[in-house]
């Protein structure tokens, strides 16, 4: 991401606003124009009006799936970046957190296209792609080729326990979720827009798993811990589940509004040392660069690449516009920093022998950075 796609922010500090300067040329931000929600799928001609409406659609977003899910806001908020951001997200966690339950209740309240698919050992990549089959056309029984679309043709997928199949059928995706289209015998189908893989795993210690590769998991702009519940969310959990069936959710966003959301995070301001401490913070996680920490070559096998500086700019845009925020913070960039590089800094058996995890290893990076 490039800091000349952006307009330098000047800020007006009567009325907290912020405006742009291009050319010399200074345009003011109208804070009069309605925030209501347009019928259409558009957004408010003005950016802040347009970022106060995401931020009231996400408020509702997060009550809606309350009615369902317990607890877990750090999660759904990670999830609502991802959607937001254009990204992909992967949430790992033992059985039974809930995790398929979340991602199944986050399609509900969009109205678009939903498929799952439960990735097993045996499944094979034709089972998620598609593939050709004969078909008679009728005229003097000359049969044909006729493609018949798999399930990853839908605006949401759900890859349910992604690392229970072997890499071969985990490939499947890896097309899909980078160029958002499918390779099929030689031809190309492309994938309607929105398009989001959510994808569940177990962690890899556990009994029949195969680990995803590290292609794969770059993939995913967010690795998302789901966590075991607070003593009184399990308790709310054993009233709420065990009661009478509630409802649907509410659909709330379409996907033309979602597309349009999507572009309104990428007009997000960020001044330049944000851009900065993203590129520090990444290439700090390489030991072969000259200034990666001490502890870092000693901890690191391998450390993030560009697409982490590209994500963690991208989580921090959503992020500050998702909390009514005209401008990236760098407390956004700190918030995103872990689900962002978590999954792409390998740790080496000097970190495991001391129980120095790649979540420890961000964390520390990010503790050391404020304190400089």
């Amino acid at each position: 991401m490039d800091s000349q796609d952006f307009a330098t922010p000047t800020i007006n500090s009567d009325s907290n606003r912020f405006g742009f300067t291009e050319e010399s040329t200074e345009t003011t931000t109208n804070t009069s124009v309605a925030t209501t929600q347009p019928h259409d799928g558009s957004l408010p001609p003005d950016d802040v009006a347009a970022i106060d409406e995401l931020g009231k659609t996400y408020a509702a977003f997060r009550e809606e799936l309350g009615k369902i899910i317990i607890g877990q806001h750090d999660v759904i908020e990670n999830l609502a970046i991802c959607l937001f951001a254009k990204g992909h997200a992967l949430l790992m966690g033992v059985p039974g957190l809930a995790k398929t339950l979340l991602v199944s209740s986050v399609a509900q309240t969009f109205a678009l296209s939903f498929n799952r698919i439960q990735f097993t050992p045996d499944l094979m990549p034709a089972d998620i792609t598609g593939t050709d089959i004969i078909q008679e056309s009728g005229v003097g029984g000359k049969r044909e080729f006729e493609f018949i679309k798999g399930p990853v043709f839908a605006n949401i997928v759900l890859a349910d326990e992604i690392n229970r199949a072997p890499a071969k059928t985990q490939s499947a995706m890896l097309e899909a979720m980078q160029e958002n289209k499918v390779t099929v015998l030689g031809n190309t189908y492309t994938l309607q827009p929105p398009f989001f893989v959510l994808a569940t795993q177990n962690p890899i210690e556990q009994e029949g798993t195969y680990p995803l590769p590290e292609a794969q998991l770059d993939r995913f702009m967010f690795l998302i811990e789901v966590g075991y519940p607070t003593a009184e969310e399990e308790k709310r959990i054993a009233r709420e589940t065990t009661g009478s069936p509630k409802g649907q959710l509410q659909k709330l966003l379409s996907g033309e509004k979602i597309l349009a959301y999507q572009q309104l995070v990428r007009r997000v301001p960020v001044p330049e040392h944000i851009y900065d401490y993203a590129v520090s913070i990444v290439r700090k996680t390489r030991p072969n660069e000259a200034d990666a920490p001490a502890w870092i070559k000693e901890f690191v096998g391998w450390g993030a690449g560009p697409r982490a500086v590209q994500y963690l700019i991208l989580g921090a845009k959503a992020r500050a516009a998702m909390k009514g925020s005209y401008l990236v913070r760098l407390e956004d960039i700190e918030a995103v920093a872990s689900p962002v590089l978590s999954h792409r800094v390998l740790t080496n058996f000097a970190a495991e022998s001391q129980g120095m995890t790649s979540k420890k290893v961000v964390e520390r990076l990010i503790k050391e950075m404020r304190e400089a």
